[in-house]
């Protein structure tokens, strides 16, 4: 498995292994996982909403891009969608490379893409109500970087 977009939430700790185990010569892996956060303790819930053709395709994408620009020897992105509560796990990426700057700098790419350009929409549920989650500046000037 290399791009995941799916409902269910995942072990990280059994997707790490799987991947580790799938990848040979690596001198570094690197790991994030982004979680729902509730900045202000008024998040009832997030809603992801995508279009599955069109999400995997761009997803895999930009994950053979950062393959192909960092020489990794791996890549994993899982990214879910639905309700998801506060605390829970949006998504995880995990890179494989020889030497650790390729694998930071390949991770640090692909969240950034994910946060500001993979086709999903966020929608905020709380008391007040519910609305559409915009892209933020500093989103789009981490994404500016690359």
């Amino acid at each position: 498995m290399t791009v995941s977009i799916q409902s269910p939430p995942f072990d990280m700790g059994a997707e790490v292994r799987r991947f580790a185990e799938s990848v040979s010569g690596a001198g570094a892996i690197v790991t994030f996982s982004g979680l729902v956060r509730d900045d202000d303790g008024k998040l009832t819930a997030m809603e992801i909403e995508h279009y599955p053709a069109m999400t995997e395709s761009a997803v895999e994408a930009i994950r053979m891009e950062a393959m192909e620009r960092w020489s990794l020897l791996g890549a994993v992105i899982i990214h879910r969608y639905g309700r998801l509560e506060p605390g829970e796990q949006i998504m995880m990426v995990a890179t494989a490379a020889r030497h650790r700057a390729d694998a930071f700098m390949a991770a640090e790419f692909l969240m950034d893409y994910l946060k500001s350009r993979a086709p999903f929409w966020k929608k905020e549920i709380g008391p007040g109500g519910e609305k559409w989650v915009s892209a933020r500046d500093e989103d789009e000037n981490a994404l500016a970087r690359w």
